[in-house]
């Protein structure tokens, strides 16, 4: 072994043990390895997560997502606050909409979480989404293993609701909460349609002040509308509820319905058949994720390209044979 590949090892070693240890500081390092688009990084992080993949896999993964205004954030942070009381470590991987221009994180999470940010038990990063569709952070599958190998009990993943990305973060998690507010309208709330069958709770939230009685009456609505769905967990009744971000009302209801869930899908082993069918499901995303690099990176194909696409452009090839010829020049 050379020097050069000797120190890369003892790297990722102490990476791996400092974050096996619960240091935070070591966990967001690890992060910024694995969501790091440099090629001298990849084999780095591919190495650090062989390390650590025997040690994750022991939490509860959440998905949280909802309309704008929803008030996800202050949700997390008041329910976030509710499980480290309760002895929970719980991590927060927020992931935020990119900056066209940076490519950078634009919401700043940790200053719209200020109780949960200032929590020993917590740990909040916000993760751009590198312009993913589904807004939800190309690693983040990686991102929530570091965290539970890092010893968090609780991981909780909030997406902008953009529509697709409720069906990818479904694919991430074991619990779907989705949260609803009163007094918005259909078409601002629109993304229900479609997200409500995916869900395994529905929070009425911002249930505070004069909104009390709005949100109990949207409540029992959504409580008689679920049972003409078929359920989006095998053996298990979508509940609704409703819940203050600001009070905290409602908080101990959902967390004790998360766990009546867990226990309930472990007996039965729905648990472990979503985790092993996610598990495959990212595989075969990592695979597309790589093809389509090596094949954009090729150089063969970056040459023919231009005129391959502007033949398709111009009416005069089938983009399938043009598909098809580009391939042939990546795999012969």
């Amino acid at each position: 072994m050379n020097d050069k590949s000797q120190q890369r090892h003892i790297d990722i070693d102490a990476l791996a043990r400092d974050l096996l240890a619960g240091e935070r500081a070591a966990l967001a390092r690890a992060i910024t390895l694995i969501e790091s688009a440099a090629p001298q990084h990849r084999e780095r992080a591919q190495a650090l997560l062989g390390h650590l993949l025997p040690h994750s896999g022991r939490s509860i993964r959440i998905g949280v997502t909802g309309v704008p205004g929803a008030g996800k954030s202050s949700f997390i942070d008041s329910f976030g606050c509710c499980l480290t009381e309760r002895g929970k470590n719980v991590a927060v991987l927020a992931i935020d909409p990119s900056s066209h221009l940076s490519g950078g994180s634009i919401l700043g999470d940790k200053t719209r979480m200020e109780r949960l940010a200032r929590d020993e038990r917590a740990f909040i990063r916000p993760s751009p989404t590198g312009g993913v569709l589904g807004g939800v952070a190309g690693r983040t599958r990686e991102a929530i293993l570091l965290c539970e190998a890092a010893g968090y009990d609780v991981i909780l993943v909030e997406t902008v609701g953009t529509g697709q990305s409720e069906v990818t973060l479904r694919a991430l998690v074991d619990f779907f909460l989705l949260l609803l507010i009163t007094g918005a309208g259909d078409d601002l709330q629109g993304i229900k349609k479609g997200v409500i069958e995916m869900a395994d709770a529905l929070v009425i939230n911002k249930a505070d002040g004069d909104n009390i009685a709005a949100a109990r009456a949207a409540r029992a609505q959504y409580s008689q509308s679920l049972r003409f769905l078929a359920p989006a967990t095998e053996g298990w009744r979508t509940r609704a509820f409703t819940a203050s971000g600001l009070s905290g009302a409602g908080i101990d209801d959902i967390w004790r319905a998360i766990g009546d869930f867990v226990a309930q899908t472990q007996a039965s082993g729905v648990f472990a058949k979503r985790r092993a069918a996610q598990q495959r499901e990212w595989l075969y995303a990592e695979l597309e994720s790589q093809l389509r690099e090596r094949l954009y990176g090729n150089a063969a194909v970056k040459a023919a390209l231009p005129e391959i696409e502007a033949a398709v452009a111009a009416g005069e090839l089938p983009a399938a044979t043009a598909a098809a010829r580009l391939l042939r020049l990546l795999l012969p």
